[in-house]
């Protein structure tokens, strides 16, 4: 039977590393006053020590940064990411936290950001390259992803592949028989759910899926251009579509105008479904029919999944979804 070992502390990571304890406890808590390469050694000898990272997890949380990635920091994404931050803010004025929101850019060093402004906790907004979580992670903070899944860490998000499939099962109750999709980078976890929900119940209603009505659109670059030579592809097809599932609701509006000024009628001619339930939806004309999310309560969950606890413990929440059927895929 093997002796216990004694837990490992900071004076047991000092006495390996040769520096001060006060040293070493900085290095872990990823304040500033010593050098990368220290903080890099120091860091990597408590983890392979087996460091218990959660034993600086502790005190109540005062300020938490917002982190949005620099491609979410654009006009066409706002209307989605701002109701998203508006829900966090209002979730931390109840419990008298600030909240701070930084634009990331994977480019710049992360980490230099978060000794600098020293938050107790961080929300990641949208997707992130998993070496910038990597970093984040490093600094030994509390962290929750909003609208992103990524193994081993705690998240929240709308159920994406469930909206995927409520709007492509209501275009095929509606009598459509080709049914394309717009969608994103697969990269990003809600747009890979929301294809996986449209194949869901294509597959249910035993149609083909025709890979030649999946586009799938750049992430970067001139948006409504890249979505205009979709819809000039599809058009042009033989056999078009007769209806169209987009991966968002700037995306359908784009593609909306395109029709529109092709002289195609919605939704005669094409039928039309978003996702997101922006404000810009309802306006449209004719208004657009979307999978509506909670936007306020994806940022106000990740607020409450950072005031748990037990902090050491991967949280996975899904909120959940309603499909709202407007004129633009209703013939009625």
């Amino acid at each position: 039977m093997s002796e216990p070992t004694d837990p490992v502390t900071i004076r047991t990571i000092a006495q390996h590393t040769g520096r001060s304890i006060g040293t070493v406890s900085r290095a872990l808590k990823n304040q500033t006053g010593l050098s990368e390469e220290t903080r890099a050694l120091i860091v990597a000898k408590a983890r392979e020590l087996g460091y218990d990272f959660n034993n600086l997890k502790t005190g109540r949380i005062r300020r938490i940064a917002f982190l949005l990635h620099s491609q979410h920091s654009t006009l066409a994404a706002s209307p989605f990411y701002s109701p998203v931050l508006h829900g966090a803010e209002a979730a931390c004025r109840k419990e008298g936290i600030a909240l701070s929101l930084f634009a990331v850019n994977p480019a710049e060093p992360v980490a230099e950001l978060i000794r600098l402004h020293q938050p107790d906790a961080i929300l990641c907004a949208g997707y992130f390259e998993p070496e910038v979580l990597a970093a984040l992670r490093a600094s030994g903070k509390p962290m929750v992803l909003v609208d992103m899944r990524l193994q081993g860490y705690t998240s929240v998000n709308a159920d994406h592949h469930l909206g995927g499939y409520l709007a492509t099962r209501h275009l095929i109750e509606s009598g459509r028989k080709r049914i394309a999709m717009l969608s994103g980078p697969l990269s990003h976890y809600s747009i890979q759910q929301r294809v996986r929900g449209f194949r869901k119940a294509l597959y249910e209603a035993r149609r083909l899926a025709d890979p030649d009505l999946e586009v799938t659109l750049p992430g970067i670059g001139d948006r409504d251009q890249a979505v205009r030579d979709a819809m000039a592809g599809l058009l042009a097809m033989t056999q078009r579509p007769d209806a169209l599932f987009c991966y968002n609701d700037s995306t359908a509006l784009a593609a909306m105008r395109y029709c529109l000024d092709a002289g195609l009628k919605i939704p005669h001619d094409l039928a039309i479904v978003g996702f997101d339930d922006i404000s810009a939806a309802a306006m449209a004309v004719p208004p657009l029919s979307s999978v509506s999310t909670d936007k306020e309560a994806l940022g106000a969950a990740g607020v409450e999944l950072l005031m748990q606890t037990d902090t050491s413990q991967v949280l996975e929440k899904i909120l959940a979804v309603r499909l709202v059927v407007r004129e633009s895929s209703n013939d009625d």
